[in-house]
């Protein structure tokens, strides 16, 4: 199995929950997948544990990925970092381990990666003042994306630190919310089905940086890139050589 290759365009392409359409997301496998080949970015999801430590998985249960089925938030560090995680096959495979952003950092540095760094569930200040830290000894804080559903957590970062890229997630945006978003400096990251050449170049007229989830479709992705989007966060596409 490989990636779906498509010819080079100017969007940046940024490998969801690392190379995910051909290593079990969210994991060490996913983001060297993803750091061997040309994506400009590699995104993951961040949760708080129950002790207070910072793990990467997309869902708020283990189940879909792990063959026992935690609450993220309800587990200690060390509880999740102790689960047997199945492969994309459905196999278990005892070299996979949900990561920490520690060895997402590392790994991202080493392949000269852009982080893209969603934060699932509430962010207080003391937790994205503790992340910041960790990010600090391990990344530079510029080459990061930070990414939320929550665009309370993207204000508290804004607060937090007026250098940080920020991209606010949704299925669909009003010309209010953009309006709001280009005041507060908080870029855009979309459901790809939602756009057009109107709302992308509304978007630019406003400074924003547009980025859309998740388009694994070739055509689809050909014509975002032909209204102008800028990012283009996907599965399995890759541009050809």
């Amino acid at each position: 199995m490989d990636t779906i290759k498509m010819p080079r365009r100017d969007a940046k392409l940024v490998a969801h929950r690392g190379l995910s359409g051909l290593e079990t997301e969210n994991t060490c496998a996913a983001f060297v997948a993803a750091g061997n080949r040309d994506y400009f970015g590699i995104e993951t999801d961040v949760h708080c544990t129950a002790d207070g430590q910072y793990i990467l998985i997309h869902d708020h249960t283990t189940g879909r990925v792990a063959t026992e089925d935690l609450s993220v938030e309800g587990s200690t560090l060390a509880q999740l970092r102790a689960l047997s995680l199945k492969d994309k096959g459905g196999e278990v495979r005892g070299d996979l381990q949900l990561p920490t952003p520690e060895e997402y950092f590392r790994i991202c540095n080493r392949y000269n990666k852009v982080c893209v760094f969603e934060l699932k569930g509430n962010f207080e200040k003391t937790h994205l003042q503790e992340l910041l830290a960790v990010i600090e000894r391990y990344y530079d804080k510029k080459q990061i994306i930070f990414i939320s559903f929550s665009y309370g957590n993207l204000c508290r970062a804004r607060e937090l630190d007026d250098t940080l890229s920020l991209q606010f997630l949704s299925g669909e945006l009003t010309d209010e919310q953009l309006e709001d978003m280009a005041a507060r400096r908080i870029d855009v990251d979309v459901y790809y089905g939602f756009l057009n050449a109107e709302n992308i170049a509304r978007m630019h007229e406003l400074g924003l940086v547009v980025n859309c989830w998740t388009c694994d479709d070739p055509q689809a992705a050909a014509t975002l890139c032909d209204w102008g989007v800028d990012y283009i966060t996907t599965n399995i596409l890759q541009y050809e050589a």
